[in-house]
């Protein structure tokens, strides 16, 4: 890795260019490839237009990089560093566009990380689309490349929540030649291979990790040899039915997640989309061998008189020491992007990688991170290789862990510790996620020693005062939709937690993430979670809303309302109001929100809860000690503290359920019996009978 101080800052060449200018420079007189990207262009292996502009000046072609290019004056961006040799390639960005745009209510952010000073409107929504378009009308006979998270979770048919409908392959609605689904590396390295023995273009389409679109009328040409063929339901027909859409994801993900996947090939508005199956996971070298490239560390010079990237000053002093992902959460796209199987870097690489780091001009000491998609997956994988290639599990350690998969920290251990006693270095930080439930003896029963070490050196040396892990929800019915452990191991965890703190005589936080609405959530589900993270003491901050996100589970389950492995109907908060009602209860410790906890409880028959959520009545006795049991039954019982009940109204909601107490209470013959989110009859201060509906929702002016 270059140091940026053997070049010199000020040097050009150090990165890669951006204007014909910088070219010169370089003494060339056109490209080979040029890269249009949604993000600033900043030359760090974190983002991902370097790491594929490098890897492509590596293979010995000539790349330029049009960062963010104006899209809505004359195209002069489009048309500045002329037509390439051999393709355009186009990247949203290291985000999908939409999730970067707005927020889990569909609200537009009023800020863009990757962009100076985080100022937003400097890409638009779908940028693979707006470019290739774009590209495809001035350059028509220039092959367009698309790539990145956005087009990748794209590739095939997928429900778009910004748009509420089902789209085409991105490979379709953008025009382009040839999509690079994943980490782009190998195919792209294999494009650039085959065009250069002088195989046109249009032939080929037996890259791996590449999808291209052919007539539906032509015969469906031949795999490379040992490949399967499964083809899927159209774009008609899942757009149609969502039972042939939950039919179509369930494939497509069982075959993400084996070795050897099978061609998925899917017919479009008279096209055919042609899936070709993954490269097998990257070899350790192969892996050090992109980390390990002359990356400058910086933003590009065309930055220096602007306000910071905030993307960048979050990870500029960060190590990415894997890929992938083996835990299969159901709202996660990692192990759809980037395989769940683990590429792991060698220590060497690392260790050259926090030299470099430790070499800048302006380095204070501390690495920010030390992960990857998650903390500590380092250098796991299956002990016999051979039972993972036909696997189709989507999660290693869910409902349980794999008995071959090597679960070992001691590689991780071994690797902070020389982190930690490298010249230069004060502290090494953690930020990435911890699966904690690897570390503890109730599901990892190959945890030993090795796991012991690693918790007590997180929160000895790599813990910024606060320890952040993600339960992600309290109702078992949830986290099993979740694919995640039961809440009982986030317990067992802040035990040991609390624990070291006394030992120690520190005073850290652990912060536990949760996500509310997410498919299988109910707002009785919520307000349990806050009734109980309340009984241990916790005021929650480190939360979100659910966001659909194009080919996962849980957005399949958002769609289609039904697990597609089981066919069973799941709940899910749809309406901006449940949404909103749901995520409330986070915060039940905020004067403001208690209003609005109080009328949407007592919506759904819920109002016994209020005092429990609010600490109005006290969490003693019975109530408290059987939080767990009363969990796993699924259900909630009232509180003894709070007295006698009156008759006939919590009492008998209690006894029969709060739903259907609800609906026999009814008298109001306006109020269809069938629906209880209508509201329930409420006694008005004059003691008359009032039916108490729900506000009508107010049109939301920032949607799109």
């Amino acid at each position: 890795m270059t140091k940026i101080t053997e070049r010199g800052k000020n040097d050009i060449t150090a990165w890669l260019p951006v204007s014909r200018e910088e070219a010169s420079l370089r003494e060339w007189d056109e490209f080979d490839v040029i890269l249009f990207t949604g993000d600033a262009y900043i030359d760090h292996p974190s983002f991902a237009a370097a790491v594929i502009g490098r890897v492509v000046e590596a293979e010995g072609y000539r790349i330029g990089i049009v960062p963010q290019p104006n899209w809505r004056d004359d195209l002069r961006d489009f048309r500045k560093l002329g037509r390439p040799g051999l393709f355009f390639a186009v990247s949203a960005g290291n985000m999908d566009s939409m999730v970067n745009h707005y927020t889990a209510m569909k609200r537009l952010r009023s800020d863009d990380a990757y962009t100076p000073g985080g100022r937003a409107g400097h890409r638009p929504d779908y940028p693979t689309v707006v470019y290739s378009e774009i590209l495809k009308s001035i350059y028509p006979d220039v092959p367009v490349v698309i790539g990145g998270v956005e087009a990748s979770m794209r590739r095939l048919a997928h429900y778009d929540y910004w748009k509420d409908t089902v789209l085409p392959s991105m490979l379709v609605s953008s025009g382009a030649d040839m999509l690079v689904y994943g980490m782009g590396e190998k195919p792209l390295v294999e494009l650039l291979r085959l065009l250069e023995r002088g195989i046109p273009f249009d032939n080929l389409i037996n890259i791996p990790q590449t999808a291209v679109a052919l007539p539906a009328e032509d015969k469906l040409p031949a795999g490379q040899k040992g490949w399967r063929t499964i083809t899927l339901p159209s774009f008609e027909e899942v757009s149609g039915s969502k039972q042939k859409f939950g039919e179509a994801f369930a494939i497509f993900e069982r075959e993400s997640n084996r070795i050897d996947a099978a061609r998925l090939v899917q017919e479009s508005g008279g096209r055919r989309v042609v899936v070709n199956p993954h490269f097998p996971p990257l070899t350790t070298e192969e892996t050090d061998r992109i980390y390990d490239l002359p990356y400058t560390r910086l933003p590009h010079p065309r930055y220096n008189r602007k306000p910071p990237v905030p993307a960048y000053e979050m990870i500029k002093n960060s190590v990415n020491i894997h890929r992938g992902c083996f835990g299969g959460c159901s709202f996660c796209a990692i192990a759809a992007h980037q395989g769940k199987h683990i590429s792991s870097r060698s220590e060497e690489s690392v260790v050259r990688e926090l030299d470099a780091i430790a070499g800048m001009p302006d380095f204070n000491g501390v690495v920010t991170d030390l992960g990857g998609p998650s903390a500590n997956m380092y250098r796991m994988e299956g002990k016999d290789r051979k039972r993972c290639i036909s696997c189709t599990r989507p999660s290693c350690i869910w409902p349980s862990i794999c008995s071959n998969l090597e679960v070992s920290h001691r590689s991780l251990n071994n690797l902070y510790r020389t982190a930690r006693e490298r010249s230069g270095i004060k502290r090494v930080y953690i930020g990435s996620g911890v699966r904690y439930d690897l570390l503890l003896r109730s599901f990892n029963k190959n945890a030993g020693s090795e796991e012991d070490i690693y918790l007590d050196d997180m929160l000895r040396y790599h813990v910024q005062g606060r320890f952040k892990v993600a339960p992600e929800h309290t109702s078992p019915t949830v986290l099993s939709v979740m694919r995640k452990p039961s809440f009982t191991l986030f317990s067992e965890l802040k035990k040991k937690f609390d624990n070291f703190n006394r030992k120690e005589g520190t005073r850290m936080e652990i912060i536990p993430y949760f996500i509310s609405s997410h498919p299988g959530c109910g707002i009785k589900d919520m307000a349990e979670l806050a009734v109980e993270t309340r009984a241990m003491g916790m005021k929650l901050e480190q939360v979100q809303d659910f966001t659909p996100t194009p080919m996962t589970l849980a957005t399949t389950i958002y769609y289609t309302g039904t697990d597609p492995y089981t066919g069973k109907a799941v709940e899910v908060a749809h309406t901006p109001e449940e949404k909103r009602s749901q995520n409330n209860l986070f915060f039940w410790y905020r004067h403001e929100k208690v209003s609005g906890i109080r009328r949407d409880l007592n919506r759904a028959g819920l109002a016994y809860m209020l005092p429990l959520i609010t600490g109005e009545s006290p969490l003693k006795g019975p109530l408290k000690g059987n939080l767990k049991k009363r969990r796993a039954q699924g259900k909630l019982k009232g509180n003894p503290a709070q007295g006698k009940l009156k008759k006939g109204q919590e009492k008998r909601n209690l006894r029969e359920g709060p739903e259907q107490a609800n609906l026999k209470k009814r008298t109001d013959p306006g109020i269809p019996k069938d629906n209880p989110d209508q509201g329930h009859i409420k006694k008005t201060r004059n003691g008359s009978d009032k039916n108490r509906r729900p506000p009508r929702a107010k049109p939301n002016t920032n949607q799109k």
